[in-house]
């Protein structure tokens, strides 16, 4: 019997070379080299100022890298023009970290917006596709009239990602997405990225500080460590894995970061004039 060839690996969706992004004189990230493969739900963490915010604006085009290339589906953005871009990004959705509504349009409008700047839609199929939407995330539809302001955190977060889903999107992008909420709001928000999942074929990046995020939804993690803090020759990724491989890492800045261990870095702060 002949040998068969094993099929080839799938083409990453998201891929980074050699990324690097400053803000004047700040480094912020520095030779990032990372592939996310088709239906990956990959978690960012690491501490506050390491750049994983940065990484998802670059991902989605909001940002262009210093140095380095970004790819989306073997594309390189920096290639692609105004109208090739916009069309990208309606493909990706993006849940920033304070849901991001728009203050002066009620839930209804907000849900919508994507899908009427998409165009050629009818209003019909726009109220369809914002009312299933809004009830995919466990909102009643007595919501759709009401602004933004009248609303709880949990609630605008989870109005951020039906506008997110409205569009089917094939990346989804979080930002933060459980900051400031309960115990078990964090868990409503994580429970709704897994239902995201296991409905549609989705890309997921999950930027989180949340360990409960992080060991109920990702399947691989990636850490990230602030550039300032490193050696010239050292990776600013510290672990690339398993979620169920964090607490074990060699690298004790992981362990530390996972168990919420403060002692060495509170004498960093000290040190530091």
């Amino acid at each position: 019997m002949a040998d068969e060839t094993p099929p080839a690996p799938p083409a990453p969706v998201v891929s980074l070379r050699g990324v690097s992004m400053r803000f004047g004189a700040q480094t912020v990230l520095a030779g990032i080299d990372l592939d996310i493969n088709p239906q990956d739900t990959l978690c960012v963490i690491g501490e506050s100022g390491c750049g994983k915010t940065v990484l998802l604006k670059l991902i989605v085009g909001l940002l262009q890298p210093t140095t380095g290339q970004v790819s989306v589906e073997g594309k390189p953005l920096h290639t692609l023009s105004e109208s090739e871009l916009t069309q990208l990004r309606l493909r990706i959705g993006f849940l920033f970290q304070q849901a991001a509504l728009f203050d002066s349009l009620n839930v209804f409008d907000n849900v919508a917006f994507g899908l009427r700047a998409k165009g050629g839609i009818s209003e019909t199929d726009i109220a369809a596709k914002v009312r299933e939407r809004i009830l995919e995330v466990g909102l009643p539809a007595t919501v759709e009239p009401k602004m933004p302001a009248e609303l709880s955190g949990g609630m605008r977060k989870r109005v951020g990602l039906a506008r997110a889903l409205a569009l089917d999107p094939d990346v989804m992008l979080y930002d933060e997405p459980t900051t400031g909420l309960d115990p078990i709001m964090t868990d409503v928000i994580n429970e709704l990225i897994l239902q995201t999942r296991s409905r549609r074929p989705v890309t997921s990046v999950i930027v989180t500080h949340e360990m409960r995020t992080v060991q109920k939804c990702a399947s691989r993690v990636v850490m990230l460590y602030p550039r300032s803090r490193l050696g010239a020759d050292e990776r600013q990724i510290l672990y690339d894995g398993p979620p169920d491989g964090l607490a074990t890492s060699e690298d004790a800045r992981v362990r530390q970061f996972v168990e919420g261990e403060a002692r060495d870095r509170l004498t960093e702060l000290k040190d530091t004039p």
